[in-house]
């Protein structure tokens, strides 16, 4: 649920749910104060209407009243009829005051004996009821019922409403639901808003703490998306953010790493050279080459150091072309059966001279065509079968070079029966300057460039080479082209 989907949603609650419950609040108040109520009216309020019971309580008695002040008016100054008449207002509430004249015959009750009525207060003979007041006390003239004595003085009967237990239950009823509304609106409110803020706080928390972390150097703090809504979104770009800079980090390193290791292996493979070339330069100068053929020996041996530092630098400087994406690739489609079957007859000769078997074991029948720079792909066949020369016993260096089609790639095999490499080096093989001499001997020539250069070079035709090997029986090179099937086809 997106947030502002979230927000509105709480904003309809804060206004529903608390009308709701001030709906339900307010039948129940009602509910208790009716209660309260009802035990001032002594009235069967068992079946019915409880309000329509008491009005029609209140019309009986009316018109009892009115039926008598036809027949007998002269009963209102009979106090058993008085009585009478007063016990049955009083059943709801309600209570009488008798007039003759001007003079109040007869209160109820409620009205405390020694305190008469001012009779200014009530209304006049002939007018229609009103509201009087007595004692900070409401009263509610409800009836007034004229009528003439037997001996023609001038009577009222008034029927009253004590005004002051309305006044306290309605003071109650009112001040409960006010309270119950408030107590609502700020519950309602309080918990929506705890709720709705802890689904955005808690996350926006925890990309703090993120920040924080990646701020003082740790990347590998993690953050957990806790919602699909747009925090979540930026939780997880966040997130993909932290892994993007992690590895840039970590490439970074190992850049800064291969840098050291480079030029530590630089200085190394070079300075080797060097100090032949300076011993045997320094011994030509001492005289030490007496004879023309000590001379023509030392000669040679700089002349071959020296062409191994021209080499070394040649494989160096290409690597480095390589590793910046800056050697231009002539890509064209080529028939990789025929390629390599010329490739082979060509490096036929060369392998005998060296006392080296050179053995084109296996070729597809079908073309297999493949999209090739043939230059560089001729450089990473070189440099395999010049790696496996190196690391064979003279005389005892057999090559076996196949090419086979395995799912959808052509696969091309060199084999040779040198002395193999250990498990725990063969992982290795194709980084730059490594050797599995522990020794770094430079006797066979090698610079430690010449695979991890095939490794580039493969990898920039879209394949992938490795190797596999047991000490003694010899490596076995693979490499794998993606094959193109379209012109393929077409052939």
């Amino acid at each position: 649920m997106s947030i502002r989907l979230r927000l509105v949603l709480s904003y309809i609650a804060m206004l529903l749910v608390p009308l709701v419950l001030l709906g339900l609040a307010v039948i129940l108040i009602s509910i208790a104060t009716f209660g309260s109520l009802k035990s001032g009216f002594q009235v069967d309020f068992s079946q019915g209407n409880p309000i329509k019971r008491v009005v029609e309580q209140e019309l009986d008695n009316v018109a009892y009243m009115k039926a008598k002040t036809e027949t007998d008016p002269d009963a209102f100054l009979d106090p058993v009829f008085i009585k009478d008449l007063e016990d049955r207002f009083h059943k709801i509430n309600m209570g009488i005051i008798i007039r003759k004249d001007k003079e109040i015959t007869y209160s109820s009750p409620y009205l405390k004996e020694g305190e008469a009525e001012d009779t200014s207060k009530l209304p006049a003979f002939g007018t229609s009821s009103g509201q009087f007041h007595r004692n900070q006390a409401s009263f509610w003239v409800t009836r007034q019922q004229d009528f003439l004595f037997s001996d023609k003085s001038k009577g009222s009967v008034f029927v009253f409403l004590d005004g002051g237990p309305f006044q306290k239950y309605l003071h109650q009823f009112s001040k409960s639901v006010i309270l119950t509304f408030v107590i609502i609106l700020v519950v309602t409110n309080g918990v929506l808003t705890y709720f709705v803020s802890r689904s955005i706080i808690r996350p926006l928390r925890a990309l703090k703490r993120a920040a924080e972390e990646i701020k003082d150097g740790n990347l590998d703090f993690e953050v957990v998306p806790q919602s699909d809504d747009e925090i979540g979104e930026l939780s997880r770009a966040f997130e993909e953010m932290r892994r993007k800079l992690k590895k840039s980090v970590e490439v970074q390193l190992q850049y800064e790493e291969n840098r050291k290791e480079l030029i530590s292996n630089i200085s190394h493979d070079l300075k080797t050279p060097v100090t032949a070339i300076k011993g045997y330069a320094h011994g030509i100068m001492d005289g030490v080459t007496n004879s023309p053929d000590k001379l023509e020996k030392y000669i040679r041996t700089i002349y071959t150091k020296a062409a191994d530092m021209d080499r070394l630098i040649d494989e160096l400087f290409l690597f480095s072309k390589l590793d910046l994406g800056k050697v231009p690739f002539q890509f064209e489609s080529v028939d990789l059966g025929q390629y390599v079957l010329d490739c082979a007859q060509e490096l036929q000769f060369d392998m005998e001279k060296k006392g080296v078997r050179f053995t084109l074991a296996e070729l597809p029948k079908e073309p297999l065509i493949v999209t090739a720079d043939r230059d560089k792909l001729r450089r990473v066949l070189l440099n395999i079968i010049e790696n496996a020369i190196k690391y064979s016993d003279e005389g005892n260096c057999h090559i076996t070079l196949t090419l086979r089609e395995i799912d959808g790639n052509a696969v091309i095999q060199i084999k040779d029966t040198g002395h193999g490499i250990a498990e725990e080096a063969l992982p290795h093989i194709f980084d730059r300057f490594y050797r599995a001499d522990p020794s770094r001997n430079t006797a066979t020539g090698g610079s430690g460039l010449g695979l991890a250069i095939a490794k580039q070079i493969m990898e920039e035709h879209g394949g992938r080479i490795g190797a596999t090997s047991m000490i003694g029986m010899g490596t076995t090179v693979y490499m794998a082209l993606p094959l193109n099937r379209q012109e393929e086809n077409q052939a």
